[in-house]
C-alpha cells in the first residue's frame, strides 16, 4: 500500500505571500502563481473536501445521541363508565447508541482515510503541473524576446547591406539587382519583426494569466549559459523512480486500494450488526390520565440494552453488489497497469528528449561559430568582388536563424529538465530554484 509523500512543496506554495507587481525571477513568479492559480486552488479545495468526508466516515464508529421533547392535549369521552377527560402529556427523552460490531463502518472509515491520501496525491500532481506551466510561460517570453531581438539585429544588418548596395549602384560598382535583393530581404525581415512583436505580446499575456501579475518582467539567462545535467544519467533509473513516485501512478494505486475496500464492505452485507443502546425518558401528566383523571402524575423510564440485527434475505442485492465491486476492482487494477505503462513511456520520452535537446545545443553552438565565420568570409568576399550581395544576405539570415534556434534549444533543455522530473514525480521547488540560479540577477 502506497503512503502519501510529505507535501513540502505544496505547503511552501500555499504559504507564499503576495509579490510586487514586477516579479523578476522564476521562483518569484511561481510563488505568485500559487496564490491565484485556479487549478491549484481547486485541488486544494478537493483535499479539504476529502478530509471532511473522512470525518463523516469516522462518525460511523462513534456514539450518537439524540434529545426529543413533546407536548400533546387529548379530548377523551367514554360512555361506560362515563368519563369526560382532557389529559395533557409532556414528555422529554434522551437516547444514545454505540456501534459494537459494524464492519462496514470500519471499512468506510479506512476508505475515507485513503480518500484523503488520494486528494493529497492529486494536489501534489497539481503543484508539479503549476511549476511546469509557469516555467513554460516564463521561458516562452524569454524565447520571444530573443527572437524579436535577433530579428531586429538582422533588420539592422540588412539595412546596412541595403544602404551599401545603393551606394555601390550609384557609383557603378554593382547592379540594380543587388539593391532589389537587399530591399526584398529587408521587407521580409520587417514582416518577421511584426510577427515577433505580436508573438511576444501574446506570450506576455500567457505569463500574466499564469501568474496573476500583468507586468511581470522575466530575467534572462546568464551568459554564457550553463545548462544542468540530468541525474542519474540512466533512463532505467528515471523510469523506476516514476513507477514509485509519479502522482498519477500513486493515485491509481490508491484507487485500487479503495476499490478493494469497497468489495470488502459489500461482502459485509451478510453479516450481523450489534449496537449498544441506552435511553432515559420522562413523561408528565398535569391533568391526569384517562384511568386517573385529575391526578398529576409523572413517569420516569430508563433503559439499556444490546440490539442485534441479522439480515436474512435481501433479494440477492448483496451478491450482485459484490459482483459489481469485483468488476470495478478489476477495472482499477487495469487502470493502474495502463497508467504505469503510460508513465514509463512518458518518462523515457522526456529523458531522450532532454538528451536530444542537449545535443542540439552543442550542435547549434558550433553552428553559430561556423555561421559567424561564414558571414565574415562572405562580407570580405563581397568587398573584394568575389561574392555577390545575395551571398551576404543569406549568410546573415543563416546566422540569425541559428542564434534564434540556439536560444530556443537552451530554453527547451531547461524546461525538459523540469518536465523530466515531473514525469518521474520528483519535481519540487528546489528544482525550480536551481533553474532560477541560472538567470542573470
Amino acid at each position: 500500500m502506497l503512503l502519501p509523500r510529505p507535501l513540502t512543496l505544496t505547503l511552501a506554495l500555499a504559504s507564499a505571500c503576495a509579490l510586487p507587481v514586477h516579479a523578476q525571477s522564476l521562483l518569484e513568479l511561481v510563488q505568485a502563481a500559487s496564490t491565484t492559480d485556479s487549478s491549484w486552488q481547486a485541488a486544494r479545495a478537493q483535499l479539504d473536501a476529502a478530509e471532511g468526508r473522512a470525518g463523516q466516515a469516522r462518525a460511523g464508529l462513534l456514539p450518537s445521541a439524540g434529545l426529543s421533547a413533546g407536548w400533546s392535549l387529548a379530548d377523551t369521552h367514554v360512555t361506560r363508565p362515563p368519563v369526560d377527560a382532557h389529559p395533557q402529556t409532556q414528555n422529554l427523552a434522551i437516547s444514545a447508541s454505540q456501534p459494537l460490531y459494524r464492519p462496514a463502518n470500519g471499512i468506510a472509515y479506512t476508505q475515507g482515510q485513503r480518500g484523503v491520501d488520494l486528494a493529497r496525491v492529486q494536489l501534489d500532481g497539481a503543484t508539479q503541473d503549476l511549476l511546469v506551466r509557469v516555467s513554460q510561460a516564463y521561458f516562452d517570453v524569454l524565447a520571444a524576446e530573443d527572437t524579436l531581438a535577433s530579428v531586429q539585429a538582422q533588420k539592422a544588418a540588412v539595412g546596412e547591406q541595403l544602404a551599401a548596395a545603393k551606394r555601390n549602384f550609384e557609383v557603378g560598382t554593382s547592379t540594380i539587382t543587388d539593391s532589389r535583393e537587399a530591399q526584398a530581404r529587408f521587407d521580409l525581415v520587417r514582416a518577421q519583426e511584426i510577427a515577433a512583436e505580436n508573438d511576444l505580446r501574446v506570450k506576455r499575456l500567457a505569463l500574466a494569466q499564469a501568474t496573476g501579475l500583468p507586468n511581470a518582467d522575466p530575467l534572462p539567462l546568464q551568459q554564457p549559459a550553463r545548462l544542468p545535467e540530468p541525474t542519474p544519467q540512466d533512463v532505467a533509473g528515471w523510469v523506476e523512480t516514476a513507477q514509485a513516485e509519479q502522482p498519477q501512478v500513486r493515485a491509481a494505486a490508491i484507487a485500487l486500494d479503495i476499490a478493494q475496500l469497497e468489495t470488502r464492505k459489500a461482502e459485509t452485507g451478510h453479516l450481523p450488526t450489534v449496537d449498544l443502546q441506552a435511553g432515559y425518558s420522562v413523561a408528565r401528566y398535569p391533568r391526569g390520565t384517562v384511568t386517573a383523571p385529575g391526578v398529576n402524575s409523572r413517569t420516569n423510564n430508563a433503559s439499556v440494552g444490546v440490539a442485534l440485527n441479522l439480515p436474512l434475505f435481501a433479494g440477492f442485492a448483496v451478491q450482485n453488489r459484490v459482483r459489481e465491486t469485483l468488476a470495478l476492482e478489476e477495472k482499477a487494477r487495469a487502470d493502474l497497469e495502463t497508467t504505469r505503462r503510460a508513465i514509463a513511456q512518458a518518462t523515457r520520452a522526456a529523458y531522450f528528449g532532454l538528451e536530444s535537446g542537449r545535443g542540439q545545443v552543442s550542435a547549434l553552438e558550433a553552428a553559430e561559430q561556423s555561421s559567424k565565420s561564414a558571414l565574415e568570409a562572405n562580407q570580405l568576399g563581397y568587398q573584394v568582388g568575389v561574392r555577390i550581395n545575395i551571398d551576404v544576405l543569406n549568410a546573415q539570415s543563416q546566422l540569425y536563424q541559428t542564434q534564434r534556434d540556439l536560444a530556443q534549444a537552451r530554453y527547451n533543455v531547461l524546461l525538459g529538465t523540469l518536465k523530466l522530473r515531473q514525469a518521474a514525480g520528483t519535481l519540487n521547488l528546489d528544482d525550480v530554484r536551481r533553474v532560477d540560479n541560472l538567470l542573470a540577477k
